[in-house]
């Protein structure tokens, strides 16, 4: 997978915008402020490219029994997030964008009434 490709999805999702809060190397994705991937991109420039993506734990559970290429998430909250590597190219593209769409519902859900009123209206 290509980052300009990984990187034009996670910005096609309503409201979604890039940061760089914690340094130079991790682009983060947020919708109304909140983080739904994270990105390392010295891993992508050194060829290991990799995405941080929230995920519900029985769902995180099942994904990392199926695909040794997703582990529990790196510098995160182990339960609630998984790093999938994308270097060996065992995820397809397809799971890739169907997990940052988890994500992103999982944050959207997780918002109060009022931003997610406020994300609808936009």
């Amino acid at each position: 997978m290509q980052i300009d490709k990984l990187r034009a999805y996670c910005l096609s999702k309503k409201g979604a915008l890039e940061d760089f809060p914690f340094d130079e190397d991790t682009l983060v994705f947020k919708v109304m402020g909140k983080m739904f991937a994270l990105v390392p991109l010295e891993k992508w420039e050194s060829g290991s490219p990799s995405i941080n993506l929230k995920c519900s734990p029985d769902y995180s559970d099942e994904l990392r029994a199926s695909y040794p290429s997703i582990t529990s998430g790196y510098h995160m909250n182990k339960r609630h997030w998984n790093t999938l590597n994308l270097k060996d190219g065992e995820l397809p593209t397809s799971l890739v964008f169907e997990l940052v769409d988890h994500s992103y519902d999982l944050v959207v859900k997780g918002m109060s009434k009022k931003l997610q009123q406020e994300l609808e209206n936009l």
